[in-house]
C-alpha cells in the first residue's frame, strides 16, 4: 500500500510560494506610498518652518534690504496659520523620467496683506517646503539654489503658489 506523504509537503511549496509572490508585490506598493508619506512629513516641516521664520520677520540680509525698501508690513512679526498641505499627480516628467508631484498649501494670515506681500510669503513658505524634503531625500546637491524642483529615488517635486484662504 502507498501512502500519500507527498502531497502535503507540495501544497505547502505551492502555498509559501504564492505567499511570497503577495509579498513581495505588496512590497513594491508600500515602497512607492513610504517615499509619498516620508515627502508628505517632509513638507510639512518646511511649511512650519517656513511660516515660523516668516512670521518672525527673520529674514537673510538680502530679503530684509528687498522687505525693507518696499515691503513694510512683512518687517513687524505678523501671523499665518496653516490650513493644509495636498498634493496632486501630474503624471510621468519625461525630462527626469519620473512621476510629478505638486505640493499646494493652504494658508490664512491675521493681518491685511497686499498680493505682493502675501506672494512673498508664499515664497518663503514654498522655499522651506522644498528644502525641507531635499534635506529628507539627500538630494540638496541634485537641485538649484531654490530647491526647485525637488527629488527622490522616484519622484520630482514641485510647489504651486500658495493659496490664501
Amino acid at each position: 500500500m502507498k501512502e500519500n506523504n507527498g502531497q502535503v509537503s507540495g501544497e505547502y511549496l505551492l502555498l509559501s510560494g504564492v505567499l511570497i509572490m503577495v509579498l513581495i508585490l505588496s512590497l513594491v506598493f508600500i515602497a512607492g506610498e513610504d517615499e509619498l508619506n516620508r515627502a508628505m512629513g517632509a513638507s510639512r516641516n518646511g511649511v512650519i518652518e517656513g511660516i515660523s521664520s516668516s512670521a518672525s520677520a527673520i529674514y537673510p540680509i538680502d530679503t530684509y534690504y528687498d522687505y525693507s525698501d518696499s515691503k513694510y508690513n512683512l518687517m513687524n512679526p505678523y501671523s499665518v496659520e496653516l490650513v493644509n498641505v495636498t498634493y496632486a499627480e501630474l503624471g510621468w516628467d519625461s525630462n527626469y523620467n519620473k512621476k510629478k508631484i505638486q505640493f499646494r498649501v493652504y494658508a490664512k494670515a491675521s493681518e491685511k496683506f497686499n498680493k505682493k506681500e502675501l506672494d512673498s510669503i508664499g515664497d518663503r513658505i514654498n522655499f522651506n517646503l522644498r528644502k525641507s524634503i531635499a534635506v529628507t531625500f539627500n538630494t540638496t546637491s541634485s537641485t538649484n539654489g531654490l530647491y526647485n524642483p525637488v527629488f527622490s529615488p522616484h519622484y520630482v517635486f514641485t510647489t504651486a503658489n500658495v493659496k490664501w484662504v
